[in-house]
């Protein structure tokens, strides 16, 4: 019994010690002009900063954790997001099942945390995903709660040796009551758009401008110019 033991136990640090060395962990700081999520600003049109941390096996499973500061115009708060999934290639197409845990800790923010099973693809040059909201702690006739379906397209260039662009079209379909939008002022469905360019920069990381516009129902129908850096590591 004690052989058989060692010997388990043997195999099972063996095992970790492979699955370390297929592994990789990496982390990521960012600075932007204005927080931008599916194309409605998260920090009141101000600047935030940003950061996480993620770990991803050769198999293709991933899992990670970034934050941000945000602002809703009800005060400064932050967002925590924790993501796993998993994503690999077939030639030259690529698919990402995944999700994510949207987590608002601070006073102030109750009831907005809500989570989301995420599926993307891309081929070549394109990209396309959708993001449903399964489940969320706001009130159920309103958006965030469960339902909701977020959709999107994009296409991405390299320019040059260090340049891309990328284009961005999405539609968020909220799945609210007829009662609560009588009483919220109707629907609040949107589309957006938003066009990338970015610089890589090598060790000092990637320097991205970005123009965006969605429609007022997201909040502000603005046209948006944001700056951002970021780097991984």
């Amino acid at each position: 019994m004690m052989k058989k033991k060692l010997a388990i136990s043997c195999g099972a640090v063996l095992l970790g010690a492979t699955s370390m060395a297929q592994a990789e962990l990496t982390a990521n700081i960012g600075v932007t002009s204005n927080y931008l999520w599916r194309g409605a600003s998260q920090a009141g049109d101000d600047a935030a900063v940003s950061g996480g941390i993620d770990w991803g096996h050769e198999s293709g499973f991933y899992l990670g954790t970034w934050a941000s500061n945000i602002d809703w115009g009800n005060g400064s708060g932050a967002e925590v997001d924790f993501y796993g999934g998993f994503a690999n290639e077939i030639g030259d197409f690529g698919y990402d099942l995944g999700l994510i845990y949207y987590y608002y800790p601070t006073s102030g923010f109750d009831d907005s945390d809500f989570i989301e099973l995420n599926l993307s693809g891309s081929w070549m040059f394109l990209q396309a995903g959708l993001a449903y909201t399964l489940d969320g702690d706001a009130d159920s006739d309103g958006p965030f709660s469960d339902g909701d379906l977020y959709y999107y397209l994009s296409a991405s260039f390299d320019v040059a040796e260090t340049w891309s662009i990328g284009a961005t079209v999405g539609h968020y379909d909220f799945d609210t009551s007829s009662s609560w939008e009588n009483a919220n002022g109707g629907d609040v469905d949107y589309t957006h758009g938003q066009i990338d360019v970015t610089k890589s920069a090598g060790d000092w990381g990637d320097f991205t401008m970005t123009v965006s516009k969605a429609q007022e129902e997201s909040g502000s129908d603005d046209t948006k110019f944001v700056v951002s850096w970021a780097k991984s590591f």
